[in-house]
């Protein structure tokens, strides 16, 4: 009799891999307050898997887009159904859903919709700071907001509620390793500019430099800045210029005052 083959062992990366693509499609978000839940209703490529609310504010969120069947509870229970940090700022309304799928880099680098500008952020774990970012570079065009898997704030409701909307409409694509990603931009042609305080050239004078190009904005997290091979594989590194050394701006004020500048140029 033949002997049965025996089957070949996988390798533990390829293991690893399968577990954190299946904990990834097992992953949910909940999502509150009512600005943040009703831009979730209104975008068709949310995937809503439950919406709980008060009457009072089902009543506020207006229409339902078909098929969502909200569970209607008292106000005194709510934080019983549903599993939000504490303090939470709900308003009532509670949405649980997928997060967004954006694509690929070069999908959102090359063709995406805006003028080619991206953000990107090196460890930057406040949902806040992240939120303020992505409302930012929605209202400067961006066409994404870049950040490492690991060491990132992710998709969460209270980054959805200090984006204030923005979360649904700009893209927030979170990739493997940032230094790769900036590199994979280079060849694309865009331009790397980390902000730094130590930049040996201010913000207005680079981007004079580089006027006309694609251009990506690095940021680091307040404290550590930027990491060693972050700022090795920018093209420049550049600071915003301060009236007096009393300190720098947080993060996500630079994002907003870096992105005004580019809007100048």
């Amino acid at each position: 009799m033949a002997e049965k083959p025996q089957k070949t062992k996988k390798p533990t990366w390829v293991i690893d891999k399968e577990r954190a693509r299946r904990a990834a499609a097992a992953e949910t978000v909940w999502l509150f307050g009512l600005h943040a839940v009703r831009d979730a209703l209104a975008n068709p490529a949310r995937e809503r898997l439950r919406l709980v609310v008060t009457q009072n504010a089902l009543d506020r969120l207006g229409a339902l887009p078909p098929g969502i069947e909200p569970e209607i509870t008292d106000a005194r229970t709510f934080d019983r159904h549903v599993p939000l940090p504490p303090e939470s700022v709900h308003q009532g309304a509670a949405l649980e859903v997928k997060p967004l799928k954006w694509g690929g880099l070069a999908d959102l680098a090359l063709s995406g919709p805006g003028k080619p500008l991206l953000v990107a952020l090196d460890r930057v774990t406040d949902p806040h700071n992240v939120g303020a970012i992505l409302r930012s570079a929605e209202v400067f065009g961006a066409r994404a907001v870049i950040a490492p898997a690991r060491h990132s704030a992710p998709e969460t409701g209270a980054l959805a509620k200090t984006a204030s909307g923005a979360l649904e409409r700009q893209p927030y694509l979170r990739v493997t390793n940032l230094a790769d990603a900036l590199i994979e931009l280079q060849g694309m042609g865009y331009v790397v500019i980390g902000l730094d305080g130590t930049g040996e050239e201010v913000l207005p004078d680079a981007l004079a430099q580089v006027s006309g190009r694609p251009l990506c904005l690095v940021l680091g997290a307040e404290g550590p800045g930027l990491r060693d091979r972050t700022r090795e594989t920018c093209d420049r590194i550049a600071r915003i210029p301060f009236a007096a050394d009393f300190g720098s701006l947080n993060v996500s004020n630079a994002a907003a005052v870096a992105l005004y500048a580019v809007s100048r140029g």
